[in-house]
């Protein structure tokens, strides 16, 4: 995870994974790109590495694709998602030093899900009972529901991407603005 040298094929899985998605009929997607080091690093370790993963991935994306235009393209706008082969997506990050057990994976990986698949729920009046179900689980299983989760809208998805605690002063690595 801390060098670029599979960032090419990676993204072609991801561009693979995003012309599946558009062609099918079913309800929910997710891609996951597990990487087998490094087995252990601190949370702000993992945060490093995932944002300097997506700066390249950006890099590479923008010599054939803009951002997607149903999403902002700043990283500090409210309706910031990240975005690759024109898709918005809302990334999760996972590795086994999390501090939120529910973000705890055998190896670092990074999780693709399509934002408009949120958008799908919340005009289908699923978003809703869905977010309460997940909030429930975290409160019954870990004590609280994350404290960095938002809505899109409320908050810059980008506080959310890594799963460590941030504060206001916590400022977005993706340096890639389109």
């Amino acid at each position: 995870m801390r060098t670029p040298g599979d960032d090419e094929q990676i993204l072609t899985f991801i561009y693979q994974f995003v012309d599946s998605y558009r062609c099918s009929n079913e309800s929910f997607h997710s891609a996951a790109v597990i990487f087998g080091n490094p087995k252990s690093a601190s949370e702000s370790e993992f945060e490093d590495m995932l944002w300097y993963r997506l700066n390249s991935f950006v890099e590479l994306d923008r010599k054939k694709y803009s951002h997607d235009k149903r999403v902002d393209s700043d990283p500090t706008s409210h309706l910031f998602s990240f975005s690759l082969k024109e898709e918005a997506f809302f990334i999760i990050g996972l590795h086994p030093s999390s501090s939120r057990e529910a973000r705890r994976f055998a190896y670092p990986a990074i999780v693709f899900n399509p934002h408009e698949e949120f958008e799908r729920l919340k005009r289908t009046g699923r978003y809703e009972p869905m977010k309460k179900v997940v909030r429930r689980r975290d409160e019954v299983y870990l004590g609280s529901f994350n404290p960095m989760l938002k809505d899109f809208g409320e908050a810059p998805d980008v506080f959310q991407y890594s799963g460590k605690l941030c504060d206001s002063t916590w400022k977005c690595p993706l340096h890639h603005k389109r």
